[in-house]
Parts: structure tokens; sequence; C-alpha cells
């Protein structure tokens, strides 16, 4: 398998967003032909674009799965771009990597590795195991300001329950970032 694969994990607010865009820029200025996606199920911010909580953007394609990817790949793309990995098919999204590799590609994703629960989540654990590259960053704890590493989800400003959906797309409203020791499940 040729191609190259980079990797960018961690809980939310931890940049993996901003540091993919800042990757993107980054070819581009290399004169690389870059092609982005994001899953349509994440609008947050914008239907057309991968926004980070910081603000900085970039244009990118909306696919409903990784299948999408391929019937939408121009031939002389140099660099595939997925943000948010982890709410695709993940035996789907391992192929379409692997498949995006073996044409050479460079293939850069972005994602959470794991869920509210602490439990990893969709492709990324798969997808870490293959990378050549991989970046795990982390957030600041909302609580008491220690190194952050996974999301807290809230219901009503309480920790969600371990009962909860798996998927649940939000922000600041629903998410937190904390530490191990300020993280909490509800039963």
């Amino acid at each position: 398998m040729a191609g190259y694969l980079e990797v960018i994990c961690g809980g939310m607010y931890s940049g993996k967003s901003s540091e993919m865009i800042r990757r993107i820029n980054r070819a581009q200025y290399a004169r690389k032909k870059v092609q982005l996606f994001k899953p349509t199920l994440d609008g947050r911010y914008h239907p057309t674009q991968v926004v980070a909580h910081d603000r900085r953007n970039h244009e990118a394609v909306a696919v409903a799965g990784v299948n999408d990817i391929m019937g939408l790949l121009d031939p002389d793309t140099d660099v595939v771009a997925i943000d948010e990995i982890q709410f695709f098919d993940a035996d789907e999204a391992v192929a379409l990597v692997k498949r995006l590799m073996s044409l050479d590609k460079k293939v850069i994703v972005a994602g959470l590795d794991m869920d509210f629960t602490g439990k990893p989540f969709g492709a990324v654990p798969h997808l870490l195991a293959i990378a050549d590259e991989i970046d795990k960053l982390k957030a600041i704890c909302i609580r008491c300001g220690e190194d952050a590493y996974i999301s807290q989800r809230l219901v009503n400003g309480q920790p969600a329950s371990v009962n909860d959906p798996q998927i649940q797309v939000g922000g600041t409203e629903s998410y937190e970032a904390r530490c191990r020791r300020c993280w909490q499940l509800s039963p």
C-alpha cells in the first residue's frame, strides 16, 4: 500500500479542525491539489465549510457517507482531507482511506478518538493503528485548567447518561472539554 495517512485526534475544543485547516493551507501553498470533505450531519457552523471553534474555516464538500467521496474525487487531487471522520460508518471509512492510500493519495483525517462515555469512537481507533503520523491534541479542562482528553456531554447542564445516544452533534451548549478527574457520567 502506498500513500500516506495522517490522523489528528483528541476531544472537542482541542483544535483538530484548526490543525487540519493549517495542514490543508500548507499543502496548497506547496501547490498540491487538496479536496476537503465533511459529513452532512455536521452543519453546526456552515453547510459547505469546515469551521473550527476558533472560527478558522475552509471550503468543503459535505457528503452523506464516505462512499460518496470516490465519486466526487478529482483524479489530480494530491491530498484528501476528511473532517469529523468518526461520524461516518467505521468499516466504510477505513476501506475508503486504504483505497485512497493505494492510489498514492495523502490522506488527512480529523476526529474524536473517544465518545462522551470514554469509549473508542468510530473508525478513528483503526485509523490510528494504520496511520503514518498521529497527533493527539488536548484541550484545556473547563473545570480545573488541566489537560482535557475527553468531551463531557451535558444535558440541561448535567453530565449525560451512559445510555444516551452515541452521536449528538453540538457545541458549547452540549459539550465541555474535561480532564479525566473532572469528567463524569450519569448512570
